[in-house]
């Protein structure tokens, strides 16, 4: 109750708003509150913000990104959801606030709801298309399995492993199968198992994921949307075995083959050991069959030979009839080849007298002779005309050599630097000359220049 005649307090507005946010969030320590979100946005910071609104009322809500990081689901404007929440005061403001710690789906279909709209996402996206589905082999000898290492699931697959295929080697990526941690700890085991057998480290036939049975909320780890991205992107086949025959997950529709159980997954990827033996007896039918076929195939073949073959007597007869043949055609065929050989001997002596050597020499000889006396008389014309041609270049060259020149009163000017002198203007006032007569020479100094262009000058 309020005193009016109580003497008032003034206050600022930050202590007020500080004070209520006090008194909110102390009353109200967590609040459930059903509603349908408008106004959403997810901000770069990783922090959502939000209206939560009914028929009559609405309040501002945030929630954090390491609140919203944990959560299956996105929620969008239009979704209506419960959410789990502190009441709070937004001081800069003063605006009543919720801080959601949870949101999940409103109504009684909410997991069933999530589910449906994740699948119909993913399908649409083609990772449910049966071409991108790889095929899983039936007598797998090296399985890699994904699951909770203290779980039936393992212990059943082991199982029928033993009894059907004890031989098989299995190797186990040890994950929690429920809970918050348990989807990003089967994205993990999913990519590790992939980069083990893609560096050759841990070459594997198939992976099997899944876990034993439970409540559509202990199965939901294989609902999410990071694991059916890494399933459908995984180089090795999978097989998705989750929970009991009649659950079925996200991860059952991305995998390369669903089972409806762990065993049923274990012998999905083994041969019995029974089927085995009929195996290996049907092969030992098929060997025996086609060694039986070579044999009569064998044995014709040796029946042709040996109907061919004749008695090695017979065949000596033969070939001695056949010599004696061929030494006979020898003999006639030796004599004709000796007629022949000595009339063609007498018809090449005969043409070796006609054509002697020493006749052939002798006309040689004198047809060398010849050509030596006309090779001569060539030789020394030859000689002739070119001893007048150089007595002629001799006497040319004296009548024109400088000497000559010289001696008939011409003279030869140079300059300082020893070049010839032609014309009057090479050789300028008070320059050094060297005047060559025919007998010694002069030195003189350029007093006066006579040039045919301009007359004489000084």
């Amino acid at each position: 109750m309020i005193d009016i005649n109580e003497k008032s307090t003034t206050i600022s507005v930050s202590e007020l708003t500080q004070r209520a946010k006090s008194l909110l969030e102390g009353h109200f320590a967590r609040v459930d509150v059903e509603g349908e979100i408008s106004d959403f946005t997810a901000a770069s910071s990783g922090h959502w913000y939000f209206t939560l609104k009914d028929s009559e009322s609405q309040v501002r809500c945030a929630m954090f990104r390491s609140a919203n990081a944990k959560l299956r689901f996105k929620p969008s404007r239009g979704d209506r959801v419960q959410i789990r929440a502190r009441v709070s005061l937004y001081t800069n403001r003063g605006e009543f606030q919720l801080i959601a710690q949870h949101i999940q789906p409103a109504g009684d279909g909410a997991l069933q709801q999530a589910f449906e709209k994740l699948k119909t996402k993913l399908f649409e996206e083609g990772l449910f298309g049966v071409e991108r589905k790889q095929p899983v082999p039936n007598s797998a000898r090296r399985i890699g399995v994904i699951t909770s290492a203290s779980g039936a699931a393992l212990h059943d697959i082991l199982a029928v492993l033993e009894r059907r295929s004890p031989m098989t080697e299995v190797f186990l990526f040890p994950v929690p199968v429920q809970g918050t941690d348990a989807p990003e700890a089967l994205v993990r085991a999913v990519d590790q198992a992939n980069s083990l057998h893609q560096q050759h480290t841990l070459p594997l036939d198939v992976l099997i994921i899944g876990r034993g049975g439970g409540s559509a909320e202990d199965l939901w780890a294989f609902n999410d949307e990071a694991l059916a991205r890494a399933i459908a992107n995984s180089d090795l086949p999978t097989v998705s075995a989750v929970g009991h025959e009649v659950d079925f997950s996200i991860s059952d529709f991305v995998a390369d083959q669903r089972a409806a159980t762990p065993s049923a997954a274990a012998e999905l990827v083994s041969l019995d050991q029974s089927e085995w033996s009929q195996r290996l007896d049907d092969a030992q039918r098929i060997l025996q069959g086609l060694m039986v076929r070579r044999l009569k195939q064998e044995r014709a073949v040796l029946g042709h030979w040996r109907a061919r073959l004749r008695h090695p007597g017979t065949t000596l007869k033969q070939q001695r009839q056949l010599l004696d043949s061929r030494k006979q055609q020898l003999s006639l065929l030796a004599g004709n080849r000796l007629r022949l050989h000595r009339s063609a001997l007498t018809n090449l002596s005969k043409q070796v007298e006609a054509r002697h050597p020493r006749t052939n020499i002798e006309h040689q000889m004198s047809l060398l002779a010849q050509r030596k006396r006309e090779l001569q008389q060539l030789i020394q014309g030859s000689m002739r005309r070119f001893r007048g041609a150089l007595e002629q270049q001799e006497q040319l060259i004296r009548t024109l050599g400088p000497e000559n020149t010289l001696a008939r009163g011409y003279a030869l000017v140079t300059g300082p630097d020893g070049r010839i002198i032609r014309n009057a203007k090479d050789a300028p006032a008070k320059s050094e000359l060297r005047i060559r007569l025919a007998e010694g020479e002069l030195a003189a100094e350029v007093i006066d220049v006579d040039t045919p262009e301009n007359g004489v000058s000084a």
